[in-house]
Parts: structure tokens; sequence; C-alpha cells
């Protein structure tokens, strides 16, 4: 179970400022503008079955927000930085495993601007997500 905090500061101040780790507040900045939007705001777990060895293995995959809002809904991951190849692929392999069509973003602070992976993935730059209120429009 994941926690977010609508009052950063407070969060700090509780906490007696130990744990300042800006990923975590990233993820937080963008649920608290999702919510700020009107949207209803879920994690996502996926199980799949991937095999190793010749052996079937569960995994577990996490989307970090799943919005919904009239008849849009948007998974999104929040990645501080995409500096390897590794990790970008870290952070979209959930998205392959969703059959649906809805759109899937990750919201970076690296990404210098908006652009379409082959796959079909919206990468963003966070600063244009929190400024644009048309953002996941895009």
């Amino acid at each position: 179970m994941k926690y977010y905090f609508m009052d950063m500061g407070l969060r700090n101040s509780r906490i007696n400022f130990r744990q300042m780790e800006v990923t975590r507040s990233m993820e937080n900045v963008i649920y608290n503008e999702l919510k700020m939007r009107g949207f209803h705001v879920d994690v996502g777990n996926l199980t799949v079955v991937e095999s190793k060895n010749g052996k079937p293995v569960k995994k577990q995959l996490e989307v970090d927000f799943i919005c919904n809002k009239g008849s849009k809904k948007y998974y999104i991951q929040s990645a501080y930085m995409l500096g390897t190849k590794e990790k970008m692929a870290q952070e979209i392999k959930p998205f392959l495993k969703i059959k649906d069509s809805f759109k899937k973003i990750v919201v970076t602070l690296d990404t210098p601007k908006p652009f379409y992976t082959e796959e079909g993935i919206l990468m963003m730059n966070v600063y244009d997500f929190l400024l644009n209120p048309n953002s996941l429009e895009l």
C-alpha cells in the first residue's frame, strides 16, 4: 500500500526531515496534480508469468498510477531519471503487458520535450506535465 501526502511540508516535518528522496517527492507531486485535475487514482499491480530456465515464474509489475475520469483512462509511470536503456525498459515493461488501448505515459525529469516511443508510450517532462493542464492529451 502506498500513501501520498497533500502537504509535503507536513510530511517532511512529521518524519523529522529524514527522508528527502526526490523520486518519492516527484511521485507525490504527480499524484496530487492528478487528484487536483479530478481523476480517481489507483496504483496498479500486474502479475505476469515469465519463463526462466524453461520454468514459469510469476512476477509482480507495478504501474504507479491508473487514472480514471469519466470515459478517460491513463496509465502513468513516475521515473525521476531514465539514464540507461535498462531503466527505460524497467519503466515501460508494465505498459507492454497491458493489452488495452488507453494512453500510457512516463513522466520524468530528464525528458527534454514530449515524444512518443515506437511502442506508442508518451514520454514527458514533469514540468510539461505540471504546467500544461492538457498535458495528458498531447
